[in-house]
């Protein structure tokens, strides 16, 4: 647990750390295990590190407790990808930490909106009521997504925020 009131640290990069490395094949991992075969849209390193993507890992002093990125859809649209929080960190703020970073990022990007995929099975539940939190409402799919009874689909009008 963070013992003190610091937020956590959010650092760019980090893909060529191994834990980092093993967060990312973790969560991959354990979406895939949690969805149908062919709905499962999570990237590993080789796409998080592509150009026009951003990465974040969050740290509580050396122990790391989070990843989430940035990609850029188009110079007003971002999506959100590979958020997850290390089991042991969970419910403990790291997820709205990550969020509000990648959304602070995104603003000063030009983004104006920002929308994500994630799973519709059970596991997902705190997923979807962390970006609802947020202020994230449910959306059509966007860009190359498809319509998915596996897939929910968020979005968020950042310029909306104060």
């Amino acid at each position: 647990m963070n013992p003190n009131p610091q937020p956590f640290r959010i650092q760019e990069g980090g893909l060529d750390d191994p834990q980092v490395v093993a967060l990312v094949e973790f969560h991959i991992c354990a979406a895939r295990a949690q969805t149908e075969v062919g709905s499962a849209h999570a990237i590993g390193t080789s796409g998080l590190s592509a150009p026009g993507v951003r990465f974040w890992s969050a740290w509580d002093g050396d122990t790391l407790v989070g990843i989430g990125a940035l990609k850029k859809l188009s110079p007003d649209h971002g999506e959100i990808k590979s958020m997850h929080t290390a089991v042991q960190y969970r419910g403990r703020g790291v997820g709205s930490a990550m969020l509000n970073h990648i959304v602070a990022v995104a603003r000063e990007m030009g983004i104006t909106c920002l929308s994500l995929e994630t799973g519709s099975w059970d596991y997902f539940i705190p997923a979807h009521a962390l970006y609802r939190r947020h202020g994230f409402v449910e959306c059509e799919p966007f860009g190359d997504y498809k319509a998915d009874v596996n897939s929910l689909f968020f979005t968020l009008a950042v310029t909306d925020l104060d």
